[in-house]
């Protein structure tokens, strides 16, 4: 009987839907691309990769992307949305070495892509400023220019989305009793991640640990003076934890120990707002984050220039800026109008102090009579007890430092956090139907903070993009990407993107 109920309830629930739905002309927009690319040797030059929600990792792919979504009409009251996005094709493997306890050997074994994956599914609802969506969502930066920096250290969209529920508020809005002198934007959101099989494929089993089953969750919040001033300037914060599952540590190929933790209501709030956890020795979770300003200055003739920095942190001592000169420093130039240039960015980036080299908690050595402590080695995007800050081998985070992905000895965690260098992105229009992009950069990098490099590894990297829209089919549009790595911290490798994209818009229900 119970069964019974449950379906006629969820029946009448898909009559009731459906109904709205077919009671109004619902938008729904929709696209088809194809993807090839071509490359010289394992993965896919890095500006290519990067930033682009981690579908493009290999060097050789052949990829079929379809997806329909409804956006969120910001101009009502009550609104709502969904999206459906899936990829197919073959992409070429990476050979990543493991260990054999049998013949106390390694072996490499061949890895890649599956064949299918839904990239996006999600519902959203917005009431109001605020919005709350649920499912699998692509994001990106809320400060950065996403098409030109070279990545948001919190949430870049780098990697593939996580599946979650998050909620805050649509854009930027007034403070009360503040005349719009004073905006607020924020969100927080709980996930979890998916990327169980492919951390245990990737691992070596040798040495490091892996995490299966972990949580996810973000927060941030930014105020924002009088955007309709000629000045005005952002300013607030982001943090990410990962918490709960459990965690495998690996010696010589023996996995010695393993670490269970729960993720409750209670584990939920402290991801919220963090305590010291009786059942960790120490604040639960792995917490990272950034502070973020931004200076806008707009002219007179509506261009803009910006100048930004996010400060990272992973503890105390990041948090309280004792990591010197350590973060994304930036500079953007916007036109308000099609040209040649449409928008400059260029960005410095170091990481290299990290509030320096030494640390030392007395909860890391039970029994100790040295009860002094010192908040050094953050260790970037690297944590003791959880995988390291990235979803299917990609940084969550900033793709500037080298990603998981690229470690074929099987090293779970981020080898080159130490690093320092620049970047740089242009864009404009050649003409109505040609857009053209191009980014730029160098790094070097010295190891991480806890296993440094006898000699630095450095890379210099340039992608050019050119779209074409073409004007006798609306919504076809071709892209071409050629982009080259130089260097010896991803080798010497050159490749092409080419993609055909169709993007068009149907009416469901009412005419």
């Amino acid at each position: 009987m119970a069964i019974t109920h449950k379906l006629k309830s969820i029946a009448v629930s898909l009559t009731m839907i459906s109904a709205f739905l077919l009671s109004a002309e619902v938008p729904v927009n929709y696209n088809a691309i194809i993807v090839g690319t071509l490359g010289n040797n394992d993965f896919a030059p890095y500006y290519i990769s990067s930033l682009n929600h981690g579908i493009v990792t290999q060097s050789n792919n052949a990829l079929l992307r379809l997806g329909a979504w409804k956006t969120l009409e910001t101009d009502t009251r009550f609104s709502y949305g969904f999206g459906f996005d899936f990829l197919t094709g073959l992409s070429s493997g990476v050979e990543y070495m493991r260990y054999d306890p049998a013949t106390s050997s390694f072996y490499p074994h061949n890895e890649k892509p599956a064949n299918l994956w839904i990239q996006q599914f999600y519902g959203e609802v917005k009431y109001r400023g605020v919005f709350l969506t649920a499912g699998l969502k692509e994001h990106a930066s809320k400060m950065l220019n996403n098409s030109l920096t070279s990545g948001d250290l919190v949430e870049s969209g780098n990697s593939r989305p996580i599946p979650e529920l998050r909620a805050g508020f649509i854009d930027f809005q007034d403070i009360p009793f503040t005349n719009g002198w004073v905006q607020i934007s924020g969100e927080i959101s709980y996930g979890k991640v998916t990327d169980n099989d492919w951390v245990r494929n990737h691992f070596n089993h040798y040495n490091s640990h892996i995490s299966q089953d972990t949580w996810y969750s973000y927060k941030r919040a930014y105020f924002r003076t009088k955007p309709d001033e000629r000045f005005s300037v952002t300013i607030g914060a982001q943090a990410a934890a990962q918490f709960g599952g459990y965690t495998e540590y690996y010696h010589n190929g023996v996995n010695y120990h393993t670490d269970h933790r729960t993720a409750n209501l209670g584990d939920m709030f402290e991801m919220f707002i963090p305590k010291l956890s009786d059942k960790e020795g120490f604040v639960a979770g792995n917490h990272l984050g950034s502070w973020d300003f931004m200076a806008r200055y707009r002219l007179k003739n509506n261009d803009e220039l910006k100048a930004y920095f996010q400060w990272p942190w992973e503890d105390g001592s990041g948090i309280g800026k004792m990591n010197g000169f350590d973060g994304l420093w930036g500079l953007e130039y916007k036109s308000a109008r099609k040209g040649w240039v449409n928008g400059v960015v260029v960005e410095y980036l170091d990481f290299t102090n990290q509030s320096g080299p030494l640390h030392w908690a007395p909860g890391d050595s039970p029994g100790t009579t040295i009860t002094d402590q010192t908040t050094g080695g953050d260790e970037y995007y690297n944590n003791a007890f959880y995988n390291s800050y990235a979803h299917y081998g990609m940084a969550i985070g900033s793709p500037f430092m080298r990603s998981p992905i690229y470690n074929t000895d099987g090293y779970p965690m981020f080898v080159d956090n130490l690093v320092r260098g620049f970047h740089i992105g242009l864009m404009g229009n050649i003409s109505d139907a040609i857009d053209y992009r191009i980014l730029g950069g160098y790094k070097k990098a010295w190891g991480d903070g806890r296993i440094p490099r006898a000699t630095p590894v450095e890379n210099t990297s340039m992608m050019m993009e050119a779209k074409y829209k073409t004007p006798s089919i609306n919504g076809l549009d071709i892209k071409l990407q050629i982009a080259f790595d130089k260097g010896t911290m991803y080798g010497d490798n050159f490749g092409a993107l080419v993609s055909v994209s169709y993007n068009g818009l149907f009416n469901i229900g009412k005419k």
